[in-house]
Parts: structure tokens; sequence; C-alpha cells
């Protein structure tokens, strides 16, 4: 069992910090107050309010539908759960893409409505003049390279990214970027283990993956893909630590079973 007694609270500093001592950073998706609360109470250091909220909450196919006031809807969820963990929010498609005025007024209506920690946002050197004025409000950011989900109309495909040499190297001087531009953390997403190793030891800043090897400075997986609720999705990365899918189910058949026959409730079960 692993114990959150006299666990710091989490901020942008603490990370730095885990990644100088090379301590792992322990990164889960939550989008509502009842798994949030779970989460902090075993010690998450991370929670990311990811715009996969629009493929596990919503039933979207991709995460593009999502809108920003549905983001902080899920973000005030979060943090009025939350007393510990790092709490950070994507910035949704199409609210900061090509207008980084419009991402800096994206960006500070998140914090102010939701209270969240930071913000995350996908892309390198293009979106480097949006991360700039996010920085200077006082913003604090997360990058994210590799396989970008909301660039998924352009790629037209999930697979693995940065396989040829020139997205290699594209996203090696793009880490380099977020890390000059202040970013105090990249997101590196379904790219190959020894390019994540590359590009985590040579920027100072943390790396999370989330299909890109071990050598990454921590891990992220979505909330429901990891607890097997979501039986859809099975990529080589995603380790299931529990069926709830078939236990819920399991659940709903003796409730539904039990009301049909009777048998609930019972004389102890009313007043």
């Amino acid at each position: 069992m692993y114990s959150t007694a006299k666990l710091p609270k989490i901020t942008t500093h603490v990370l730095q910090e885990m990644k100088v001592k090379g301590e792992k950073i322990a990164m889960l998706t939550g989008y509502d107050y009842s798994m949030a609360r779970l989460l902090d109470e075993a010690g998450i250091d991370v929670i990311l309010v990811g715009d996969s909220a629009s493929n596990v909450m919503a039933g979207h196919k991709t995460t593009l539908p999502i809108t920003v006031d549905q983001m902080i809807y899920h973000a005030s969820s979060v943090m009025r759960a939350v007393t510990r963990a790092l709490v950070v929010v994507d910035l949704p498609f199409g609210s900061y893409q090509g207008n980084s005025k419009e991402a800096l007024n994206t960006a500070i209506r998140i914090m102010k409505e939701s209270g969240c920690n930071a913000i995350k946002l996908e892309g390198g050197e293009e979106v480097k003049e949006s991360i700039d004025r996010i920085l200077s409000a006082g913003i604090p950011v997360l990058g994210h390279l590799g396989l970008t989900p909301q660039s998924i109309n352009k790629f037209g495909t999930y697979v693995v990214r940065a396989t040829e040499e020139g997205e290699a190297e594209k996203l090696r001087n793009d880490a380099k970027i977020l890390e000059e531009a202040g970013c105090f953390g990249i997101v590196l997403e379904k790219i190959p283990a020894p390019l994540a190793a590359e590009v985590s030891q040579s920027i100072r800043i943390p790396t999370i993956g989330i299909g890109a090897g071990k050598e990454t400075d921590g891990q992220v997986l979505v909330l429901h893909d990891m607890l097997g609720i979501n039986q859809d999705f099975s990529p080589r990365f995603l380790r299931r630590y529990h069926n709830l899918h078939d236990e819920i189910i399991r659940s709903f058949h003796g409730y539904i079973n039990d009301v049909k026959s009777r048998e609930f409730p019972n004389d102890r079960e009313q007043y």
C-alpha cells in the first residue's frame, strides 16, 4: 500500500525537484469530484483534466468537440475534491491555435473559473507565441509533443509519431523551444522509447510519457482505460490495473435481479 502520510502539496517546483532526485511523477486523468477525491486520497501527483473527457465522458470519437465551458465544468468539479495533487487542464481544440490573444484569454478564464493550477496545450514552435502570452500572465504551462490528438484530422491516424528522423529532429527542437519558453514540463505521447529517453535527458524540465517508454520522468494514463471501464481501447502502452467494466456490469445485474425478484429492499432496508 502506498502511504500518503506527510506527502507535500504538489507544485510545479516540486515536480522539478522530483526530476532532479530521480523520483518518478505519477499522473492520471480526472474529470469529476468523486474520482478526483479518490485520486487525491491515493496520493497521485498530478491530475490532468484532459480533453479526453470528450471521449470517455461525452462519447465523442475525438477530442475535438469539447468546449471551454465543458472543460471548466470538469476542472471545477475536480478542484473541489483536491487538496494535494497538482491539477492541470487542457486547453480545448480551437481555443489557442493561431491566435495567441485568444489563447491567453482562454487560459485566464479557465484559471479564474476553475481555480486549477496549470494548463496544457499541444504543439511546439507553432504555438510558442501563445505559450509566451500565457506565461506572461503567470499561468504555468505544460507542453505536449509527439502524438497530438487535437491534430488527428491533419495526420489521419493515431500511429506512433517521430519514427522518421525529420519528425524526430523537429520534436527534439520543439522540446528545447518549450523548455526555453518556460514550460514546467512536457507530455511525450506515443513516440519511440529511445527518442523519449534522449529528450528527457537533454532538457531540465520533467517529461511525462504516455506510450513513450520508461525513461521519461513520469507517466500518465487515461483513468477509464487503466481501470478497465473502457474496453474498446487497447494500445500496447496501456496497462489495465482493474476490470471495472465486468465488476460494474455484475453489480448492475445483481441490482436488476434483486428489484425484479422483490429481494430489494428487504425488511431491514425500509422505514
